[in-house]
């Protein structure tokens, strides 16, 4: 956000494939599409509005967006589908999921909203679900997974 150009150097330099735009949003009634891009973990509101950001740093080379919800991280009650649905209505690249999982069924909605890729932390770390408890719920609700 500080440097956009450094999108471009780096997907010049290395190819778009290699990176992965991290987004830290969160909803507001500042912005037109109603999310916000934040800063600093979410601590720190921008004035970017989420979808001018994405669709502008998939312009410069971004491969990849990881979309973290802001109001859902943490929260186990699953991922901000909107917010999911919202970038991959506008994104030719990948989208993956992040903010909000806390329970195995929670993973798949994600993928029907749109998102190619999802992603948890806490609920792995804490050991309250196993990468095999997520594949076999996905599996189970008909979402093609390695297993």
């Amino acid at each position: 956000i500080a440097r956009p150009d450094l999108i471009g150097e780096i997907a010049d330099r290395f190819g778009a494939q290699v990176l992965v735009l991290s987004l830290d949003i969160k909803r507001s009634t500042a912005t037109p599409s109603g999310f916000v891009v934040t800063t600093h973990g979410g601590r720190t509101e921008t004035t970017l509005d989420a979808v001018v950001w994405a669709r502008e740093a998939i312009g410069r080379g971004a491969g990849e967006l990881l979309v973290n919800s802001i109001d859902a991280d943490g929260t186990k009650v699953g991922f901000d589908l909107e917010l999911v649905a919202l970038m991959r209505e506008i994104s030719r690249v990948p989208v993956i999921a992040s903010g909000g999982a806390g329970r195995a069924e929670d993973f798949a909605p994600a993928i029907r909203a749109g998102a190619d890729a999802v992603l948890a932390a806490s609920v792995f770390h804490s050991a309250q679900l196993t990468i095999g408890d997520v594949k076999a719920a996905m599996s189970a609700d008909g979402i093609e997974v390695r297993l």
